[in-house]
């Protein structure tokens, strides 16, 4: 693929074939065999170095579909995968596809760190509902990338409105802490935002901006009756973070002002090992916002071999020769 196809006005070249984001080892290697009159054809497997959720292959696909006469075979985005396993097989001769090894590996190992962390939070909830809050610990040139991620390991929804269209749906949010501060008082900001936002927008406010969580959270449910739909705690580590103990507090309090359908979310530097503190203990949450547990989950490494060049088995010392056979592989291409 030549840069010159993407030159079209209106056309930018995507960062998977911007060769200068390819390591240098790969250009030499095609100057050298273009000068050398080589060009086999050659067969690729990718495999992670450990197990997790497979995610980014729809877009790394997407962007192979691009390459001329390559046979592909790969598992589908969301499975899982074991340490090893051959998740992308690649065939054609390797001055077709050589040089996007960095480019296909990078999205590989980002997109499975942030979906295997997703699900990790997502099975410690136990069924209840994790929301994506990462987009402001990742650079904005992947925070939608980080979302999407998110969504493909469980979340049942994420703030950002390009991470959500990626996945085919609508962002999650309501109002931040600035709102709160700017109007002086939380009642008065969320009867700001009841006068304004939309009825399809879910009414859920933070509740520790100035008071006491519990005694907030019956200002509101009082402010806004039936039109409120949640209360989230946020209490920040300065007070102690939220509790099990503060959760059951605010439930009890609203069941006994009469509010008991108001649902209680939970955020504030939540990670499986809190999450699942939580869940054990029979707390009634209703939901987390977990952001740099995922956003911040280490990638999982993945490497490209190749396995035969022409039809003849061969591999680096250490590594079998030939085809690694893997009946869960689907040919896509």
């Amino acid at each position: 693929m030549s840069d010159s196809e993407y030159e079209a006005p209106g056309k930018t070249i995507p960062p998977f074939f911007q060769e200068d984001r390819v390591d240098l080892y790969f250009l030499n290697t095609r100057e050298v065999l273009a000068a050398e009159g080589l060009d086999p054809t050659v067969t690729v497997e990718v495999f992670p170095n450990r197990s997790g959720l497979l995610c980014g292959i729809a877009e790394v696909l997407d962007h192979l579909d691009q390459v001329p006469g390559l046979e592909v075979w790969a598992l589908p985005e969301g499975a899982t995968m074991s340490r090893k396993e051959t998740v992308l097989r690649l065939r054609a001769p390797y001055s077709r596809f050589g040089i996007y090894e960095t480019a296909l590996l990078g999205t590989l190992a980002h997109s499975s760190g942030w979906a295997t962390a997703a699900q990790a939070c997502v099975e410690a909830a136990a069924g209840r509902a994790v929301i994506s809050f990462g987009g402001r610990h990742v650079h904005p040139a992947v925070s939608d990338r980080m979302e999407y991620a998110a969504l493909v390991g469980g979340c049942a929804g994420c703030a950002t409105p390009a991470g959500a269209a990626l996945y085919g749906q609508k962002a999650t949010g309501t109002m931040p802490h600035a709102m709160m501060l700017i109007f002086g008082d939380t009642v008065a900001g969320v009867q700001a935002f009841d006068r304004h936002m939309p009825a399809s927008v879910r009414r859920v406010v933070l509740v520790d901006t100035f008071k006491d969580e519990a005694e907030e959270s019956l200002r509101v449910a009082r402010a806004l009756g039936e039109r409120l739909w949640g209360v989230r705690l946020d209490t920040p580590s300065e007070r102690g973070g939220v509790t099990p103990g503060l959760v059951h507090e605010v439930r009890a309090r609203l069941d006994q002002a009469g509010y008991p359908g108001v649902k209680i979310f939970v955020s504030g530097g939540l990670h499986p090992d809190r999450i699942r503190a939580f869940a054990a203990s029979g707390c009634p949450v209703d939901g987390f916002g977990v952001g740099s547990a995922i956003s911040g989950a280490p990638p999982i490494d993945f490497t490209a071999d190749i396995k035969e060049i022409e039809g003849r088995a061969v591999a680096k010392r250490g590594r079998m020769p030939g085809i690694t056979q893997n009946p869960r592989l689907e040919k896509v291409r």
